[in-house]
């Protein structure tokens, strides 16, 4: 068995009466997308629609969660079957902060160019709660809004041919070269509760993990974000959707790799359950018996000591390891990067400094409740000046400093 996802190029979006997918273009029926979302949930008292496209003079501010639109075709259970997804156009959720850690997307100017949500096409939702609904129903109201989004655009490619076709089979282990070496991916998910949740099909991973999970059931929209964190290294649902790490082992396997398995692992929040749950996932991942390891994390601070116990532990078993994270040593990078270090991580890829300050410029529209866009993580009251410019840490931006590698930060020798 396998999983074949269709992908689908758009070269535009707009509102029209009719919702459907036609020649490139998807038009979106604004008022029946709405009464769409109200009626699915007494929670939400307002949905508005708003498109934003890259260039644009637009920035999204208090965003909640960003997904890619899909349709199961076939559906033949998790990571079998046909799934249809548009490659370059996104939901983007956005409303009143609860948890004070959400994040900006500029379509244009140089904030642009540090998220790959400015380079995408998005139907923005902006969302209001009920009066007194609390903050966890608060969050779920908005997570499932954003879900229904997608599942609802993701209809009109039912029935159509798309783009690109990709083919990947249940279990890419099964093709094994001995000639080449076996490498695992230690997938950590932030899973801590008070609003730091993601959820694998629909559980709370806060549960049952360590594991180890066939790639494809990842592929299938198997991992949704709950999560208040620091926009820079959230891993949004887009995120899981379209996991660059997991794509680049299953693209070289058997070419210069075997890739012989995923280890889902989540972030606990007491030390003693950090040290259970580090040493089972270093158990699992020897069952797949890897030359090496690669190991994404998300967050900062005391998800720093999750990864640097399964390095430990790893490495005194002999494997070698990889780790990506990112870093805050402040704005001129002179303080310590990590919350938490070992000896034994000696091959780690930094993905930035979420420390480092930039200044936006003012935009012509701005999208989502203005009046928190300074109590953001990595804003300050003086943050939003009298021309409409800001001075934000990248910990603002959606996406600047993520750990699976799907940013567009570089560095250079000088």
């Amino acid at each position: 068995m396998s999983l074949t996802i269709g992908n689908f190029h758009l070269e535009n979006i707009k509102f029209a009466d009719k919702t459907n997918l036609s020649s490139g273009t998807l038009m979106v029926d604004e008022e029946a997308m709405s009464a769409h979302l109200l009626s699915n949930d007494k929670r939400l008292n307002k949905v508005r629609v708003e498109l934003a496209h890259p260039g644009q003079s637009v920035r999204i501010i208090c965003v909640k969660d960003v997904l890619r639109p899909w349709c199961k075709v076939e559906d033949q259970g998790p990571g079998e079957g046909v799934l249809h997804v548009m490659g370059n156009a996104t939901v983007i959720t956005c409303g009143k902060i609860v948890g004070y850690q959400e994040g900006i997307i500029d379509m244009s100017g140089p904030g642009a160019a540090y998220s790959p949500f400015g380079q995408t096409i998005n139907i923005v939702l902006e969302l209001e709660v009920v009066e007194g609904t609390t903050p966890h129903q608060h969050e779920e109201a908005m997570r499932e809004a954003g879900l229904r989004a997608a599942a609802y655009l993701g209809e009109t490619m039912q029935d159509l041919v798309p783009d690109k076709i990709d083919v990947y089979p249940a279990e890419s282990a099964d093709s094994i070269d001995p000639t080449l070496p076996r490498i695992a991916y230690i997938y950590m998910l932030l899973s801590q509760g008070l609003l730091h949740d993601t959820y694998l099909f629909g559980r709370n991973a806060i549960e049952g993990l360590p594991c180890i999970i066939p790639p494809t059931h990842l592929l299938d929209n198997g991992l949704t974000s709950g999560n208040c964190v620091s926009a820079c290294d959230k891993n949004t649902t887009w995120h899981h959707q379209n996991n660059p790490l997991l794509a680049q082992l299953l693209t070289r396997h058997g070419k210069d790799l075997n890739f012989v398995g995923v280890v889902l692992t989540n972030e606990p929040v007491r030390l003693a359950h950090k040290r259970q749950s580090a040493q089972r996932a270093v158990e699992l991942t020897r069952t797949l018996t890897p030359d090496g390891v690669v190991i994404s994390k998300e967050g900062f601070g005391n998800p720093d000591a999750d990864q640097m116990m399964l390095i430990q532990g790893l490495e005194q078993a002999g494997i070698k390891t990889c780790g990506l994270t990112d870093e805050y040593p402040g704005p001129d990078g002179c303080s310590p990067s990590l919350a938490d270090v070992t000896p034994q991580a000696d091959a780690m890829v930094s993905t930035g400094n979420a420390n480092e300050r930039v200044l936006l410029p003012p935009m012509a529209r701005t999208l989502g409740p203005i009046k928190d866009l300074t109590l953001l993580a990595g804003a300050y009251p003086q943050s939003l000046r009298e021309d409409g410019s800001l001075e934000i840490e990248l910990q603002g931006l959606v996406g600047a400093t993520n750990q699976l590698g799907a940013q567009f930060l570089r560095c250079e020798e000088v």
